[in-house]
């Protein structure tokens, strides 16, 4: 997995944690730490940043802000989702709004994709 691995990656998901959006915070804090399956914050995979990484279970959480939803950056998140999949992880993204306004929701699904339901 370490295929394009860019080491400046690695100050940038330090920076990345430090500065976690507050749909981040909630997921985090709230709901991931507590869980039975470890899961990280900004794993460099490759030449990629996942938002959250669960390595026993191969699960990445992303969460979408606005800025997500322009063309560039759409193009981007499918280029990443592939390269993650390509390497055996699952990946599922959640936007801002759905943290915001369903959470319960949101967890059930991360939940269901750990096998916990």
């Amino acid at each position: 997995m370490n295929e394009n691995y860019d080491p400046k990656l690695i100050a940038r998901a330090k920076t990345l944690r430090k500065e976690m959006t507050k749909e981040e915070r909630k997921l985090w804090y709230t709901f991931l730490k507590y869980l039975p399956y470890k899961f990280v914050r900004q794993k460099v995979l490759g030449r990629y940043i996942a938002d959250f990484y669960c390595a026993e279970k191969k699960l990445v959480i992303e969460l979408d802000g606005s800025q997500h939803y322009s063309d560039e950056q759409e193009k981007y998140d499918a280029e990443r989702t592939e390269f993650m999949e390509s390497q055996g992880i699952q990946v599922i993204r959640f936007s801002n709004h759905e943290i915001a306004t369903e959470y319960r929701h949101v967890k059930e699904v991360v939940l269901y994709h750990l096998d916990l339901v």
